[in-house]
């Protein structure tokens, strides 16, 4: 079976072609500045040249027509038509509190991404014409919707609702949904198996790092918490966002400066975090270098990022009632070792025992960097979002 994963962008396009009896990406790539000056697609297809094209794409449909001229080019695509493609599987951002796992696209379907472009006004547009030009490009391909949400449906109502009035529940929906959600789904399974761990009962920490970051909390599998709420902004500090912070800040930052509440949450979501914190990068190798020459804002960055990981590691542990495995994963989590050692160095409280020689091998596969005696397995897990989306769409295709 061969399956197609598209991740449509407010003004992009990733894709990648698997080919799922061996699990293979047989092409991938991007197109970028669409509605833009300048737009292009590149592809990168197995045992072909590297194809790039300058192409004016007004709207995500051109850019379809591109990837499916990329896909079937005899000099630079793996396949003669896209007939040989069996389903095509979208990453949607936001289903609200309708789905709690993926599904195949229906009307219905589609209504509910419409439905929550409030709750994701960058995404869920973006996501919904990728869908809709997929089906006009492969008209009877089935096409199923891999939610970014889904993942935390799974918390009991005490984890995701907010303390404030119960209508606004009612009303508008708002509650701790999480994101991040394919990848957490993603690495919380493969830590499960690979950590031989108990399928139903195993307790795992998932430390998804990046420049946007977010911790979950699962026991088999199954979201109990997560560090994201309504949006990407609440929880960990990261790269430009703040994290938790007091709401009344918000108030406080627009009285003092003369500014509006949207002027405020574009202040705590694209200049704060680690970038507000040292004024220097929110690129973690710039912070790390500048605390090597003695930079004192670039360390406390650090410093704050670790700290917040650490407590969210602690509240998840208590919440679950222990926790068998703490997992990094993205670009941070797999590739900073000070990160990961600054974060488990206070947790011999838990039974954690860090390997440093281990910690500091630099690969990209999967591996276990614990001591055999620890009692809580670390572990760094690439995340696989794509291939996540694929396995539910050959799923849920097969279950037809």
């Amino acid at each position: 079976m061969k399956i197609l994963v598209i991740n449509a962008g407010s003004s992009s396009l990733k894709y990648q072609l698997f080919d799922m009896d061996t699990k293979d990406v047989l092409a991938k790539g991007a197109c970028e500045r669409i509605g833009i000056d300048g737009s292009k697609i590149t592809q990168k297809a197995e045992g072909k040249p590297e194809y790039e094209l300058v192409s004016p794409m007004a709207n995500h449909g051109d850019a379809i027509k591109l990837v499916v001229d990329a896909l079937t080019s005899s000099e630079y695509g793996v396949i003669k038509s896209m007939n040989e493609i069996d389903a095509v599987g979208h990453r949607v951002l936001h289903a609200g509190k309708y789905y709690s796992e993926s599904t195949i696209v229906t009307e219905d379907v589609k209504k509910v991404i419409r439905d929550c472009f409030d709750l994701g006004p960058l995404h869920n547009p973006a996501n919904l014409t990728g869908i809709e030009a997929c089906e006009k490009a492969m008209p009877g391909t089935p096409n199923v919707a891999v939610f970014d949400t889904a993942f935390g449906q799974t918390m009991a109502k005490e984890a995701f609702m907010y303390g404030i009035p119960y209508e606004y529940y009612e009303k508008y929906a708002i509650r701790r949904y999480g994101f991040h959600g394919i990848s957490h789904n993603y690495v919380s399974q493969r830590a499960l198996e690979f950590g031989n761990l108990d399928k139903k009962n195993g307790k795992v920490i998932v430390c998804h790092l990046g420049n946007g970051s977010s911790i979950s909390a699962s026991i088999g599998g199954k979201c109990v918490d997560t560090s994201m709420g309504l949006t990407p902004l609440e929880g960990l500090v990261m790269g430009t966002r703040s994290g938790d912070v007091d709401a009344a800040v918000v108030q406080f930052i627009a009285n003092k400066e003369n500014k509006s509440v949207d002027d405020v949450l574009n202040i705590l979501n694209k200049k704060s975090g680690v970038l507000g914190i040292s004024d220097v990068s929110s690129d973690f190798r710039d912070l790390e270098a500048a605390a090597e020459e003695g930079n004192e804002r670039a360390q406390l960055a650090l410093d704050m990022f670790i700290y917040r990981v650490k407590k969210y590691i602690g509240a998840y542990t208590a919440a679950m009632g222990g926790v068998d495995a703490i997992v990094f994963t993205a670009g941070i989590g797999e590739n900073t070792v000070i990160i990961r050692e600054g974060v488990t160095e206070s947790l011999g409280y838990l039974g954690v025992e860090l390997d440093k020689e281990l910690n500091k091998e630099r690969r990209k596969d999967e591996r276990c960097i614990s001591t055999p005696s620890s009692k809580v397995k670390v572990l760094v897990i690439p995340t696989n979002e794509e291939l996540m989306i694929a396995k539910d769409t050959e799923r849920l295709v097969n279950a037809k």
